[in-house]
């Protein structure tokens, strides 16, 4: 009988890989001085218990962005990337852009796409950064190479840059309808939009992993596929994929023991 695999997610660091399911997390990073260090602990939040659509979404960004306070205390010497000064800086940068292009006296939809696109700019940044596209590439092939049985390529279907084309929508949408409602609401409207963009992206970004060969699903999922081919994978060393298969390895034992 076959065994039924775990459903994992992953992101990629400057010197290791995380892998996550949906109990637990382990991550894997290569020191300098060559040897592989590895932490893993079960999930403080898990947003696999979260059922309402509405919530889902952003329950499953919290709990990923939950994971990187856990990561640097059990793993001090895992690098993050937003902890290099030029990421940060294009942080910065795409605020003051996005803060410009909202008061610009562009049309309301076009207004709002240019400022998903450029809110995207410093996660762009960083993955062409130092090491972080091969690991990313090694997480996608070692996750990939899990769930099909065979060696995956270094783009993966379930990869969060699939969510740059819903959410440009969502988004695009959830603002220039909430710039609609009176001056003194409007802030309250801007932040409902912005949860609501990302439940509907979430819920969207799930059905185009159930029917990929639909056309609205292959248009939505362009965006994504560029990203991934064109700048945020890399091919790993044997090195590298070596990381990525010691952090999958640890996270698919815990998730084995419950």
């Amino acid at each position: 009988m076959a065994e039924e695999k775990i459903r994992l997610g992953g992101m990629a660091l400057p010197n290791g890989v995380l892998v996550h399911g949906p109990h637990s997390w382990a991550c894997a990073i290569r020191r300098s001085d060559g040897r592989i260090e590895v932490a893993s602990a079960r999930k403080r939040l898990q947003a696999s218990r979260v059922r309402n659509p509405l919530l889902r979404g952003p329950a499953r960004m919290l709990e990923a962005l939950a994971l990187l306070p856990q990561v640097k205390v059990k793993l001090p010497a895992a690098k993050l990337p937003m902890e290099s000064p030029s990421v940060l800086a294009s942080m910065l940068g795409a605020a003051v852009l996005v803060r410009g292009l909202r008061e610009s006296r562009l049309r309301p939809l076009a207004r709002e796409l240019l400022s998903g696109l450029a809110s995207f700019a410093p996660a762009v940044l960083a993955l062409r950064s130092g090491d972080l596209a091969a690991y990313h590439g090694a997480e996608h092939i070692s996750i990939g190479s899990y769930e099909h049985g065979t060696r995956a390529t270094r783009e993966h279907e379930r990869c969060g840059g699939h969510l740059v084309g819903p959410l440009l929508a969502t988004s695009a949408i959830g603002n220039t309808l909430a710039a609609l409602a009176p001056e003194r609401h409007r802030r309250q409207a801007q932040a409902v939009a912005q949860v609501g963009a990302v439940a509907a992206a979430t819920e969207l970004f799930g059905w185009m992993t159930r029917h990929p060969s639909n056309p609205l699903a292959k248009a939505l999922a362009k965006p994504g596929h560029e990203l991934q081919h064109r700048f945020s994978t890399a091919e790993p060393s044997a090195a590298q994929l070596e990381v990525a298969e010691a952090a999958l390895a640890a996270c698919l034992e815990l998730e084995r023991a419950r």
